[in-house]
């Protein structure tokens, strides 16, 4: 039986972890992870807290190696989490405008935002393509699946490139900001399919709903109708999985495009690789440069910093 363990571990520890499951590590873009890595049956999410997750049917054995599980102060905390959101009856079958983001956690790329419409006559033949949570896809399949989906269903994607997004972050904080994008796909869609209207708009939640309907107050052509909230929506219509596979698709040829013309191959997430990677392009061409293809906000920036300038005792490229 699968079951789930969590440890906080020390920064000594977390950099012992990542040596050790070096030949293990899987890529997967999870907001503020230093790695994922896949051993055996056992799935292992270190985040940049400390806070290290073990998923699956060995997964006390494994993390007994490394510490102790944390509180359980922690797991009343995430039941704070669950779905609120009732869906209508027979929901999955709806026609349904869905939205989901990707990258709003990577320090490199842009965050990429889709909503993508599918009527219901569409939803048996899209399931049928393979179209479902992202997560459970590889990156070759997901290229692949946009390619097809785009072809099928109408969709809005907006994509806010790194330069963009450091002009706005002052301004707009990570959820204002995707509450404004989501708000803005989906807005930009409803008109595109009119007079179609959808029987529901499911957003995958990323906030809580009063807090959205607040940051939506701010924005131009507000969408307040039909609106519905739920975590992991792409499991409760394939309308939000088709929206994160555009997205997820979209942000990893943004990447292989930064990678080509930096002449480096860029990460996704916020771990350790990123800031090796930052500190290079900073050694490059200053922080002028890095501000083209990173989230100049996020700790990786300072770290990469300091990683320079102890590797070659200059200030000149900060």
């Amino acid at each position: 039986m699968s079951q789930t363990q969590v440890i906080k571990v020390t920064k000594d520890t977390m950099k012992r972890m990542y040596a050790f499951y070096d030949k293990n590590r899987i890529n997967k873009n999870v907001p503020y992870t230093d790695f994922v890595a896949q051993t055996g049956t056992t799935t292992i999410t270190a985040y940049t807290s400390g806070k290290v997750v073990f998923q699956g049917p060995d997964a006390a054995k494994t993390a007994a190696k490394w510490g102790n599980s944390v509180p359980s102060k922690g797991k009343r905390n995430s039941s704070s989490k669950k779905n609120t959101t009732t869906l209508p009856a027979n929901f999955s079958q709806l026609s349904v405008l869905g939205s989901d983001e990707v990258g709003n956690g990577s320090y490199f790329g842009p965050v990429t935002v889709c909503a993508a419409y599918v009527d219901k006559t569409m939803v048996t033949k899209l399931k049928a393509l393979g179209v479902r949570d992202s997560k459970e896809l590889t990156d070759p399949q997901i290229v692949q699946l946009s390619s097809v989906i785009k072809e099928l269903i109408p969709y809005k994607l907006l994509i806010v490139e790194p330069e963009k997004y450091n002009q706005i972050q002052p301004k707009y904080n990570a959820v204002h900001m995707k509450v404004a994008l989501h708000n803005q796909a989906i807005h930009l869609l409803l008109n595109e399919i009119a007079p179609t209207k959808p029987e529901a708009i499911l957003i995958d939640q990323f906030t809580p709903e009063a807090n959205y309907k607040k940051y939506v107050r701010s924005e131009q052509n507000q969408v307040t109708e039909k609106l519905y909230f739920i975590t992991k929506g792409e499991q409760y219509h394939v309308a939000v999985a088709a929206a994160s596979i555009i997205s997820r698709a979209a942000f990893l040829e943004e990447l292989d495009k930064e990678s080509k013309e930096l002449g480096m191959k860029v990460p996704s997430g916020a771990g350790a690789n990123s800031d090796k990677v930052a500190a290079a392009v900073l050694a490059k061409g200053g922080i002028a440069l890095l501000s083209k293809y990173a989230k100049l906000h996020f700790a990786n920036t300072e770290k990469a910093k300091k990683s320079l300038q102890n590797e070659i005792g200059l200030n000149r490229f900060l």
